[in-house]
């Protein structure tokens, strides 16, 4: 895959590059890549993501298997009392608050049916490490055990808890992903931003 010469290639790190085959394209957003990807005629594309560019315009970038913009992903805190696994839901909630979280996401505190209480982080997978670090800069911590990643994300949904609060975080988009034509007809550009 040939990438273009970048202006100001550290605005690039976080965002996509796509290889078509006979060409490819620079600067996706992930909902972007997420919106191609159910395309039928995007099926065969390689999708990478950019993680470090340097001044001098080299970019590190790093395969993204598409079923990564499928699942969900998400963080876990497990505790036996509704006191404490409150407090951590409610430090969450502030924090997104005060520091916009990377992408959008849902936070539950909820209670199993054998009385432990849950709080969780849900998302989107292919924003994993940038959550990670909203999480570090934001000095969040939680009490009780912790888990993470898709497939905890499918047994709490097949446990079906019940859910005693909820809220929903927006997330805070460097770019405004285009959809629909708007991003059909530029596909053919080398440079999307």
């Amino acid at each position: 895959m040939k990438l273009p010469k970048l202006e100001k290639p550290q605005e690039y790190t976080g965002l996509y590059a796509i290889d078509f085959g006979d060409h490819s394209g620079v600067g996706f957003t992930a909902d972007e890549v997420a919106e191609l990807l159910e395309s039928q005629a995007c099926q065969a594309v390689t999708v990478y993501k950019i993680y470090r560019a340097l001044p001098d315009g080299t970019l590190e970038i790093k395969g993204v298997p598409k079923e990564t913009f499928q699942l969900e992903s998400g963080l876990f805190f497990y505790t036996a009392d509704l006191e404490t696994s409150r407090e951590g839901y409610q430090k969450l909630v502030r924090h997104a608050v005060t520091h916009q979280p990377p992408c959008r996401a849902k936070v539950h505190l909820a209670q199993w049916d054998d009385g432990q209480y849950v709080l969780g982080l849900i998302y989107p997978a292919e924003f994993e490490e940038e959550i990670s670090a909203w999480l570090i800069q934001g000095q969040f911590e939680a009490e009780g055990l912790a888990e993470g990643g898709t497939g905890v994300v499918q047994q709490y949904y097949d446990r079906s808890p019940e859910i005693l609060e909820r809220h929903q975080l927006f997330g805070q988009g460097r770019f405004e992903s285009r959809t629909g034509d708007a991003l059909l007809i530029g596909l053919k550009r080398v440079v999307q931003r």
